[in-house]
């Protein structure tokens, strides 16, 4: 009888110490982003970014260069996006070469967007692939 009390009192600690995970945060950033509950998508994303969830920081920095939920900011979206692409988020990378092509937030250079345009390519991003393919003709490469 005396392992039964232990048993108890391991599940009982185990249950009680759970933490969110970064993409526990995610999920419900996104549930309160679609009820447009932009604030509190905001707070989500932002712990789900400091737990290393990259689709996280990448909807942050969205959120930051559209000024939903929080004042717009294009160098803390640059900071984000930046961590997102870092992070394989396809996504943060093409997010990022739109704002280096239109200088929000950095110093305006076509030639790191296009890299970054074909970094989001490179893992699968449609649109990172149409917009290198385009920038590319652009620049008569």
């Amino acid at each position: 009888m005396k392992t039964l009390p232990a048993l108890f009192f391991s599940l009982f600690f185990i249950s009680g110490s759970y933490a969110e995970s970064g993409e526990d945060y995610f999920n419900e950033g996104i549930e309160a982003y679609d009820k447009e509950e932009f604030t509190e998508a905001c707070e989500l994303f932002r712990k789900a970014c400091d737990s290393g969830n990259a689709d996280g920081c990448s909807n942050l920095g969205v959120m930051y260069k559209n000024g939903q939920g929080i004042k717009q900011d294009y160098f803390k979206a640059v900071e984000l996006y930046e961590k997102a692409c870092s992070g394989g988020n396809a996504k943060g990378c093409f997010n990022l070469g739109f704002m280096y092509i239109n200088g929000y937030g950095v110093k305006a250079d076509i030639e790191k967007a296009l890299n970054l345009f074909g970094q989001a390519c490179e893992m699968k991003e449609q649109a990172g692939c149409q917009a290198y393919a385009d920038l590319k003709k652009n620049l008569g490469q």
